[in-house]
């Protein structure tokens, strides 16, 4: 069975910039993998080339076996990649259940009925508008949107950002949830690295565009020296 992510020689940027080198990575399906890293070193970029928002300069993306690099976002999202932005984008002028229902893919297991079921407080909340609620149910409604369109591989890039530790743990608990029970795989960019560790079976750190370790999350986590050296901890 082929993965469902495969990165090799992945040189890539925003035009002529190239920001990401030599990226080399596979993730078997139902993998859970944690990008780690200082600010400013290629985690967002490397989620972003997956999606498709990047230029891709050399190398090469498959995606279940399938060559996906050069394909369009829409087709990325279509054919089951989804993706949890940093900044959100969710569409303030909609209702919360308006940003479900544009965004549901008909026929799979996540719809906005399940979602709400996940995510109950956006259930009482599914008729205010996008901008009316808080920034951890804002980010819910993201993860949440992502769900809709039933993707079988999930990229979240910093999902637990500036929220609030109630709302951490509750988040936290679901993305444990999506890996361990709902048999998604998953990206998992995060600031908070034992966290991230805490909740993806392995990990890579990022450097100035390049991975300088990858390996088990548990190993790195059991390793609070070497974790010290590679990423500044949470």
């Amino acid at each position: 069975m082929a993965d469902a992510l495969s990165i090799r020689g992945v040189r890539a940027g925003y035009g002529a910039t190239v920001v990401l080198e030599d990226i080399d990575l596979a993730l078997a399906e139902r993998g859970s993998l944690a990008v780690l890293g200082r600010n400013g070193v290629g985690k967002t970029t490397l989620l972003a080339t997956v999606m498709g928002h990047t230029t891709l300069h050399a190398g090469a993306i498959e995606y279940r076996g399938r060559p996906v690099g050069h394909l369009p976002v829409y087709e990325r999202a279509r054919l089951g990649i989804g993706y949890v932005p940093q900044a959100r984008e969710i569409f303030p002028s909609l209702t919360v259940e308006e940003n479900l229902t544009v965004s549901a893919r008909p026929g799979g297991r996540w719809t906005p009925e399940r979602v709400y079921e996940l995510f109950p407080r956006l259930a009482e909340r599914r008729r205010h508008m996008g901008n009316h609620i808080s920034g951890g149910e804002q980010q819910m409604l993201a993860i949440a949107r992502a769900l809709v369109g039933n993707p079988a591989l999930l990229l979240m890039d910093e999902p637990l950002e500036g929220l609030a530790p109630i709302i951490v743990d509750a988040l936290l608990a679901v993305i444990a949830r999506l890996i361990r029970e709902e048999a998604l795989t998953v990206v998992l960019v995060e600031q908070s690295a034992r966290l991230a560790l805490e909740v993806t079976e392995r990990a890579l750190v990022l450097n100035r565009g390049r991975i300088v370790h990858a390996g088990p999350s548990a190993e790195l986590l059991a390793d609070p020296d070497r974790l010290a050296g590679l990423v500044v901890t949470q």
